[in-house]
């Protein structure tokens, strides 16, 4: 990206380069911010293709998935790289084109994806033949060796809750239970929410003990009315 910023005038890459920094630290905690600042950087050098490339996630994380399919395509066109592909097709899937997803999901640039995109595109495929209400061929989609894996990579959570997921709405809720299960060992970060989806199944209920706190406090000096109350029914 630093690279691509020295087509600029100093003062103007280094304005475009703090736009770009804010937008990566905001866009998972606060994405509506994040695409604000996308938005600056865009206006300031829209011919660099990191700038499109960071404006289409923004607004793929505003669920803005038009404009996102619109800048991708643009970042593609300026550097020919197809690893932007598996998010493309999901922009479609976002649009309401499932059919759309897997006429990517076969196209060529597919087989030029390295094998974290391929097992991205496996699961934007997956999601459009859910999208159009073919579960059976939604698990056939994530069967691969790369779930079949024991080695953990970063995509492997992702892809056993995937898997997971699905099962569980063909209703093979015994099969979900095992790879929700595997999810949550793969799970290093955090990525999913496998453990709480685990523990759903297993009828585990969480409480939240500062709850319990604030309820106790408030029903505390009640509670001791009400035996009293009863105590005095008792007595007459």
């Amino acid at each position: 990206m630093r690279q691509e910023l020295q087509s600029l005038p100093k003062t103007l890459a280094e304005d475009v380069a703090r736009n770009l920094v804010m937008v990566a630290r905001l866009l998972d905690e606060d994405p509506e911010a994040a695409y604000g600042y996308s938005r600056v950087a865009l206006r300031l050098a829209s011919r660099v293709a990191a700038v499109r490339e960071a404006a289409g996630f923004a607004a793929y994380a505003n669920q803005k998935y038009s404009e996102a399919l619109a800048e991708f395509r643009a970042a593609r066109r300026m550097t020919g790289s197809v690893e932007l592909w598996p998010v493309m097709a999901d922009c479609e899937r976002g649009l309401g084109r499932p059919e759309k997803a897997l006429d990517m999901a076969g196209a060529p640039e597919v087989h030029k994806l390295d094998k974290a995109g391929q097992v991205e595109m496996r699961l934007v495929a997956a999601g459009a033949r859910r999208d159009m209400g073919q579960l059976d061929a939604a698990i056939v989609t994530l069967q691969s060796p790369e779930l079949a894996s024991h080695s953990v990579q970063p995509w492997t959570a992702r892809l056993r809750y995937a898997y997971a997921d699905a099962l569980l709405a063909a209703g093979r809720e015994q099969e979900a239970r095992e790879w929700f299960a595997k999810a949550v060992e793969s799970d290093r970060d955090g990525s999913t929410d496998a453990s709480d989806r685990l523990a759903e199944l297993d009828g585990v209920e969480f409480m939240d003990a500062l709850d319990e706190d604030e309820d106790e406090d408030e029903t505390g000096s009640g509670g001791d009315v009400e035996r009293s109350s009863a105590e005095d029914g008792d007595k007459d």
